[in-house]
């Protein structure tokens, strides 16, 4: 390949961010006889990238409502690269928790960058959070960092393992692609398989998919391998989280009766729900715990956190457990200017009030307009269901695709939802209640759109 032919049509995002699209294209967008740049931008992606994106669930499946790309946020609001405006409720899928371009963070970042970002021995800052962490966290005696909560799950399952002899996990949830291995476990949020694609049987049979609350299939698994299972790893099921307050009890007797270790993935709960997660909103301590995406509002952080006898068995002479960026600067610095502003500013207070205010308006205007959808769960990590009562039709029939339905129009009308929708910190009250009436302007749509069907 040439380099002319390599360089054609390289415009690049600050080109895009800055003007939106330019000259005689910029024209022919505006009125309607090109493509967008960001369906452009989708266009390439896919061209060099399979799925069209590093992170399957950033990849668009909505267009062209659904922007292709985004190139700037700031506080609650992200653009797209034709300069179109959303209200954002994905937030980077969880990790932006105080919000785009935050003060604190953005200055610490700035700040540690004029100092320098890896180093070939440790920085002060690694002591410094993890002091911070093992303060905070209820489980955490040690903590060790790594750059993603799949890694950092698959890194307490080898611990595990090591510390208990035994080979056999048990997965409740979806705990990442490095784990995704259980016949019938979560490959994706919301997606199983009866085999996983490139993975063993030999090594997909150590490992055994429970539902959510399911303590009856949990105590057979226990029955048919409990002395050879080192861990049960348990990611909430977000809608029902409220379940846990039963569930969290009976799976640490459970497993501390069989000698398993109870790891909890703590990846969207830790840092939102309460500061160290469902472990403190329970009460409930396992021996081993993963956090990620509260912890440095977007910067690529991961902890395991458990107590010293446990996580000992990452020290010299166990468990190898490495990485040349796990105490990378940048993240660490983010991480600290996170979690003071977590502290100091009752920061999970916030996410609960902001995300009532936001999520129970909304379930009303569902029930006002008759949308058989509904948001459950916590306030700061609901999940779009269907309302309990209704069913989604697969048949044609006006309810079919609901909520892709609804997601799609809210896009078009300015608000950026997820599966799991998330507030951050910078959610004012003015930016919920715009988000609403946007919202309300989708659902009156969806409705004629029901009608005529």
């Amino acid at each position: 390949m040439t380099a002319e032919r390599k360089m054609r049509g390289t415009e690049t995002v600050r080109d895009v961010q800055s003007h939106g699209s330019t000259g005689e294209e910029g024209d022919s967008i505006r009125n309607g006889t090109a493509t967008p740049v960001s369906l452009q931008w989708n266009n390439r992606l896919n061209k060099v990238i399979p799925w069209g994106s590093s992170t399957c669930s950033k990849a668009p499946g909505l267009l062209p409502e659904e922007p292709g790309v985004i190139v700037r946020g700031d506080g609650c609001r992200v653009w797209d690269a034709d300069g179109k405006e959303y209200i954002d409720f994905r937030n980077g899928l969880g990790p932006v928790t105080l919000g785009y371009r935050f003060p604190a963070v953005d200055e610490a970042l700035r700040r540690q960058l004029d100092s320098g970002i890896s180093f070939g021995h440790p920085h002060p800052l690694e002591a410094e959070v993890a002091e911070m962490l093992c303060e905070l966290i209820p489980c955490a005696d040690q903590v060790r960092f790594l750059k993603t909560g799949g890694e950092a799950v698959a890194a307490a399952i080898r611990i595990a393992r090591h510390y208990t002899g035994r080979d056999h996990i048990v997965q409740v949830g979806y705990n990442g692609w490095l784990n995704s291995l259980a016949p019938g476990g979560s490959q994706l949020p919301g997606r199983a398989a009866a085999q996983v694609p490139g993975v063993p049987r030999e090594l997909s049979s150590l490992h055994h998919a429970a539902a959510w609350n399911d303590l009856p299939a949990m105590e057979r698994l226990f029955a048919d391998y409990g002395g050879q299972i080192a861990a049960v790893v348990v990611a909430a099921d977000y809608a029902a989280m409220q379940e846990g307050a039963a569930y969290y009890p009976a799976l640490r007797e459970l497993a501390g009766k069989h000698g398993a270790l109870l790891i909890f993935d703590e990846i969207v709960t830790g840092f939102r729900i309460a500061i160290g997660g469902v472990q403190e909103y329970f009460g409930v301590v396992p021996d081993l715990a993963v956090f990620s995406k509260g912890i440095a509002n977007g910067m690529p952080l991961s902890v395991i956190a458990g107590r010293k006898e446990v996580m000992g068995c990452c020290d010299r002479g166990g468990v190898i457990i490495t990485s040349t960026f796990g105490g990378e600067t940048l993240s660490l610095a983010a991480a600290k200017a996170c979690i003071n502003t977590y502290v100091e500013q009752d920061v999970v207070t916030g996410l609960w009030k902001r995300g009532e205010r936001m999520w129970k308006r909304l379930n009303g205007l569902f029930e006002q307009l008759d949308i058989p959808l509904s948001v459950q769960g916590f306030w700061p990590c609901p999940a779009f269901v269907n309302r309990p009562g209704t069913e989604e039709k697969a048949d044609g029939g006006p309810d079919e695709g609901i909520r892709e339905s609804f997601f799609r129009l809210a896009y078009r009308h300015g608000v950026s939802l997820y599966n799991i929708s998330y507030v951050n910190f910078s959610h004012g009250g003015p930016d919920i209640d715009e988000a609403l009436t946007r919202l309300e302007k989708a659902c009156e749509e969806l409705n004629r759109w029901r009608e005529s069907r």
